[in-house]
């Protein structure tokens, strides 16, 4: 546990047993922070990976001006944003719909984008009773676990990545039936692709990752598709062992903010019959190396 002045207030960050997430208390995200305090929050978020600020009502300003103070908006594509509100997006789900919950698969949010976003921020306005929890994968960890011959190998392979699957036009999204409130752009625009290295540094913390999913990478540079599968398939499996995931439980005017350098997230569903609404915006990242 640690602590830092904020004016009169001190913050809290509570990490987790194995230290993979920790919650911040002890400011208010309304407000600019200061210079020391912002500086404490990103550190913590850089040990932790994902860090989340309980009772935090937020404006769509305000969440706006938060984000900011942690880097310059990232790029949204293929979700149409909030209207007026171009580095928003509303994830809403209506108690009636029956199309399933918009993010229920393995991923770093973007990663077939030149430059990825680094931090994905998530605000709940509207939490249901039941379901709807947020798991994380800690990348850093299942690439440690691995044997150091695997660690050599997969050093030297660069993965695939592109949004086609969930957004071409042959994508999931383009044959989906059931009405969905959320937006979705199905594109021809999703099916380019871009290279980034299996294995990342992080900028921050110089420690490796495993940069690979199973909804955005189609597969291995220079490898045949079968080959490509198998250490894919192992690696998908291995990332998202209980052991290396976190399950993050959301109550109403929560604050989450995770690192897409270095994570995996697949949101849960579970509350069919129920209102759910969170707002979302990214930071723009660097290219991956």
């Amino acid at each position: 546990m640690t602590a830092a002045m904020a004016g009169k207030a001190a913050i809290t960050v509570t990490p987790n047993e194995n230290g993979f997430g920790a919650a911040i208390t002890g400011l208010d995200l309304s407000k600019p922070l200061a210079p020391n305090v912002l500086t404490e929050v990103k550190d913590a978020w850089a040990r932790h990976s994902v860090v989340w600020f309980p009772d935090q009502p937020l404006t769509h300003d305000e969440l706006e001006a938060f984000t900011l103070q942690i880097g310059p908006f990232g790029v949204d594509p293929f979700i149409k944003p909030m209207e007026g509100r171009p580095h928003i997006l509303e994830l809403r789900r209506e108690p009636d719909e029956k199309a399933r919950n918009f993010g229920a698969g393995w991923h770093s949010d973007w990663s077939f984008q030149e430059t990825p976003p680094a931090a994905t921020i998530l605000h709940s306005k509207v939490v249901p009773p039941v379901g709807g929890d947020t798991l994380y994968a800690d990348c850093y960890r299942a690439y440690d676990a691995l044997s150091d011959e695997m660690k050599r190998v997969l050093g030297t392979l660069t993965a695939i990545h592109s949004a086609a699957l969930p957004y071409g036009t042959d994508g999931i999204f383009a044959h989906e039936k059931e009405k969905r409130t959320m937006e979705i752009v199905v594109s021809k625009e999703a099916e380019k692709t871009f290279p980034h290295p299996l294995v990342r540094t992080h900028p921050v913390t110089g420690r490796k990752a495993l940069f690979v999913s199973p909804v955005y990478t189609l597969g291995i540079e220079g490898m045949k598709r079968e080959e490509s599968a198998a250490i894919l398939g192992y690696l998908y499996t291995h990332m998202t062992k209980d052991e290396f995931v976190y399950r993050h439980k959301w109550h109403e005017n929560m604050l989450t903010m995770w690192d897409n350098r270095c994570t995996l997230h697949y949101a849960d569903g579970g509350y069919d019959g129920h209102l759910r609404v969170m707002h979302r915006t990214t930071v723009a990242g660097e290219r991956p190396v």
